[in-house]
């Protein structure tokens, strides 16, 4: 039976700009444990383009879009300037048939925007963003009072609040309202504050995140270290052991495990034809949570997830490749899912 059910995420929302490109000199740097490879260009060199793309990104852009796309009710808790591009980021939403009633408008700041070189040979890209629409987010917790979930994405702050207290405000609503908290911490967030992030993944009942952030949080909260932090089951059953109910580690091409009631999964990747892995992450989120929402068991669900990012990654940007309900059921098929532990 699926469950009625509303959610509300709340993260970024902005524009995207993709370029997509073959040009740039690519150095291998292993020295560099924080940058082993690193794309570098003439300085003032002009460079051409073929083509390029503009979409509507943002964490909790896109999981709400693709909530929507998949039958769930999701609302975009975000913010964005007065300006042309806030309206075009809202409009975008409305389109997709996310609720935009809780997208703060900001008559000072800019909309948030990115630009994206996507390196179409070695299909992976440089982004360079500018968030100061939500740097100036504000939580009011009477606005996510009323509904059943909250997700959270990575948070970001101001002199006026930091993300800390922001969190703080969201999971102590959360608490006091039986509301339950989907989180999907960012890496700046954990960089930052790693405990004040576990303390979050306490009262959780999903966590969603990649291998690299699983293992950053274990190591910050002294959960575990050496050989341990490359299996993947053990990165989700140390985390579930904190309080989630469900934890999911991802690691791109090398697919998702998922951890529950004491039971292990995996479910590997579909191989397609990558164009760009922006919103690759959103959109197996957005897919596992309808899965999980619409009743189904955590096999199932990360076969969404994997379908829902496998269709994502043939298209520039995060909201054109994801899948509706109907041809969503028609690939996960194509998933393998396995018990693992």
């Amino acid at each position: 039976m699926e469950m009625k059910t509303k959610i509300v995420c709340i993260g970024t929302a902005s524009k995207d700009i993709l370029l997509p490109i073959n040009d740039g000199l690519v150095l291998e740097t292993p020295e560099d444990v924080t940058a082993k490879v690193k794309i570098a260009f003439e300085l003032g060199a002009k460079y051409q383009i073929d083509d390029r793309f503009e979409a509507i990104g943002g964490c909790a852009a896109n999981v709400s879009v693709g909530l929507t796309r998949l039958g769930m009710t999701a609302y975009c808790y975000s913010r964005v300037g007065v300006d042309q591009l806030g309206k075009w980021i809202v409009a975008e939403l409305d389109k997709n048939g996310v609720f935009t009633d809780l997208v703060q408008v900001d008559e000072v700041c800019k909309s948030d925007l990115s630009a994206i070189l996507v390196h179409q040979k070695l299909e992976d890209r440089v982004v360079f963003f500018n968030r100061d629409a939500n740097e100036r987010l504000e939580i009011h917790p009477e606005q996510i009072a009323g509904f059943d979930w909250v997700f959270v994405s990575a948070l970001n702050g101001n002199s006026d609040a930091d993300w800390t207290q922001h969190l703080d405000s969201i999971i102590q609503t959360a608490v006091n309202r039986g509301i339950k908290v989907i989180l999907n911490p960012g890496q700046k967030n954990i960089k930052d504050n790693v405990i004040k992030v576990l303390d979050a993944v306490r009262h959780t009942t999903i966590l969603i995140l990649n291998k690299d952030e699983a293992v950053e949080i274990i190591l910050g909260g002294q959960l575990g270290s050496g050989e341990s932090l490359n299996d993947e089951v053990f990165l989700a059953r140390t985390l579930a052991a904190e309080g989630p109910s469900i934890v999911v580690v991802t690691d791109g091409a090398r697919g998702a495990w998922g951890y529950c009631a004491e039971e292990a999964w995996h479910a590997n990747s579909l191989h397609e034809n990558v164009l760009d892995t922006i919103g690759a992450g959103d959109a197996f989120t957005s897919a596992f949570l309808a899965g999980y929402f619409s009743g189904q068991p955590i096999k199932v669900n990360l076969a969404w997830g994997i379908a829902n990012s496998s269709s994502s990654i043939r298209f520039y940007g995060a909201i054109d490749g994801l899948l509706d309900r109907k041809t969503l059921e028609e690939r996960v098929g194509q998933v393998a899912v396995e018990r693992i532990g």
